[in-house]
């Protein structure tokens, strides 16, 4: 199943790009389940990420590896692909794109495409899981306008 959800936001593709870090990544989480970071390489090739959803009665590990990462004029990507994900996942691939926006009279844009293609062990689960995941990407679309907001 695939979900894609677009943020604008405020300030240039370097400045986004440089603003991927693990404080950003931290603030994305939403407030449930609470989210350890257990690690954050961070997001190029070959990194990894690893945290625990804390679901109060047991935990569950997620571990995704950066595959693919890239810079261009217009558009920086990266893939996390996940290599142990918790129960209700059976795969997990998210591309990250970062669009430069085109001149319009508004300089220093850039769209943040959270593009992502999941399936759980069972195909009505994922259709029963796709709106709890777009409320979990809706969620940080503030957060994106604010973290990247001119100040």
């Amino acid at each position: 199943m695939r979900l894609c959800l677009k943020t604008r936001v405020d300030q240039s593709l370097p400045a986004v790009w440089a603003g991927f870090d693990q404080d950003l990544f931290e603030r994305l989480s939403p407030p449930f389940p609470p989210v350890q970071v257990i690690r954050f390489d961070g997001c190029r090739r070959d990194d990894v990420v690893h945290i625990r959803l804390n679901f109060f009665l047991f935990r569950q590990d997620w571990i995704s590896q950066i595959v693919d990462q890239k810079t261009e004029e217009n558009e920086i990507y990266f893939v996390d692909q996940g290599t142990k994900l918790p129960f209700f996942l059976t795969y997990w691939h998210h591309r990250h794109r970062l669009l430069r926006v085109p001149a319009d009279g508004v300089s220093g844009q850039t769209l943040l495409v959270d593009d992502v293609t999941f399936r759980t062990p069972f195909l009505l689960t994922d259709y029963l899981f796709y709106p709890v995941l777009w409320l979990q990407f809706a969620y940080r679309k503030p957060i994106y306008r604010r973290w990247f907001s001119r100040s």
